[in-house]
């Protein structure tokens, strides 16, 4: 025994070195260090140095975009004048009121139906394979514009902010994942509940809701960003222009800059310059960046619970 664990000394010594320390411990040289400081570094300004152009064009003057030729780092002399003509008109105001209508309440009526459907196929109930099943299969074959399009007119949704909001309601991706989840919660804890006399929706508001804030913060967010990008439904099911969403007039001013009038603008004469587009740009992003930091922490609880089990 002495001598076997003389020679297991002797092998660690040799593998990790006199230390005694494995190799993911050591401290890393700093050659190591500089080619990853440079490397991240490279990352940081590919992501920040946009943001910063979008921003600074969008608060640069004309003359700054002149002189600049398009796009500005950094502007010289600095002005809202691309806010104030955007919210000086009626369609931008309207469209983030829009856009906040079918994120708020997609996003609400999506979770309801996610969570109540997920919960209900993860228990061992009778109709819970057929109901997986159907759901599994329109993440694989997903209906096409025609057909969505004739639905959508025959259930009288056309021009209606409803056509924007009751597509998406439901996700299979995201039903897979808080079904998994729902899967996971100690069966102990239904099982004590239903002793107590509780019934399904009580024990899904009081136990497993609780348990989950993770997955649900997680699917929330997927939700939310995905109503507040969305245009192509508001392209295809909206012809008022007062209902346009914002990304909608995002995609119609950005790309098309000139097809907006200074009567849809609601000013005079209508602004065509690199600073309004990016003001329209801004206040598509400003939202979803003032959400993102308080549901991080749970996106990445909810990443990890997910990924580890046991």
């Amino acid at each position: 025994m002495t001598s076997t664990r003389r020679w297991l000394g002797t092998s660690r010594r040799k593998v990790f070195g006199a230390s005694q320390r494995p190799v993911w411990k050591e401290q890393p040289n700093a050659f190591y260090q500089l080619v990853k400081a440079v490397l991240l570094g490279g990352f940081a300004l590919a992501i920040i140095v946009p943001l910063l152009v979008v921003v600074s064009t969008s608060l640069a003057s004309d003359q700054d975009v002149i002189d600049a030729g398009g796009y500005v780092l950094w502007p010289k002399h600095p002005t809202f004048h691309a806010y104030e003509l955007l919210f000086s008109g009626g369609l931008v105001g309207r469209a983030i009121l829009v856009s906040l209508f079918v994120t708020v309440v997609g996003t609400a009526l999506a979770l309801f139906t996610t969570i109540t459907l997920a919960y209900a196929t993860s228990r061992p109930v009778v109709f819970g394979r057929p109901v997986l099943l159907l759901v599994l299969f329109t993440l694989l074959f997903a209906p096409g514009i025609i057909p969505m399009f004739l639905m959508v007119k025959q259930l009288g949704l056309l021009d209606s902010l409803w056509s924007l909001i009751l597509p998406g309601a439901l996700s299979a991706f995201n039903f897979v994942v808080m079904r998994a989840f729902f899967m996971n919660v100690p069966q102990e804890l239904i099982e004590s509940a239903r002793i107590d006399g509780a019934s399904d929706f009580t024990i899904l508001w009081r136990i497993v809701m609780p348990l989950s804030k993770a997955v649900i913060a997680v699917v929330g967010l997927f939700y939310a960003v995905g109503f507040w990008n969305a245009f192509f439904n508001a392209l295809l099911y909206i012809n008022d222009t007062a209902k346009w969403p914002l990304q909608l007039i995002l995609r119609t001013y950005v790309l098309q800059g000139s097809s907006l009038s200074a009567d849809q603008l609601g000013v005079d004469p209508p602004p065509q310059t690199q600073s309004l587009q990016m003001a329209v740009v801004v206040l598509a992003l400003i939202p979803i960046a003032m959400v993102y930091p308080f549901i991080q922490r749970h996106f990445a609880k909810g990443v990890i619970t997910g990924a580890v089990k046991g």
